[in-house]
């Protein structure tokens, strides 16, 4: 028999060393290009209405529910 030049029995994964690190490399990559994706859509969240209300609350929440309560009036 033919012996097996491409040797697999070195890892549990059963990747060359080269193919590891290949792996790693755009594993990393995609994990950084998901966090800064996630960092710019919580920054971009926090714009529109923080999370932490100021002083005088969700005011914005409050006038969209007295804005739907009188339309509604206005057609019953």
């Amino acid at each position: 028999m033919a012996e097996n030049t491409n040797e697999r029995t070195g890892s549990l994964t059963g990747l060359t060393a080269s193919e590891a690190q290949e792996f790693h490399k755009i594993f990393v990559m995609s994990f950084l290009l998901f966090t800064l994706i996630a960092i710019v859509a919580h920054a971009l969240v926090w714009s529109w209405r923080p999370w932490i209300p100021g002083p005088g609350g969700y005011a914005m929440i409050e006038d969209g529910l007295r804005l739907a309560t009188s339309f509604v009036s206005l057609k019953g």
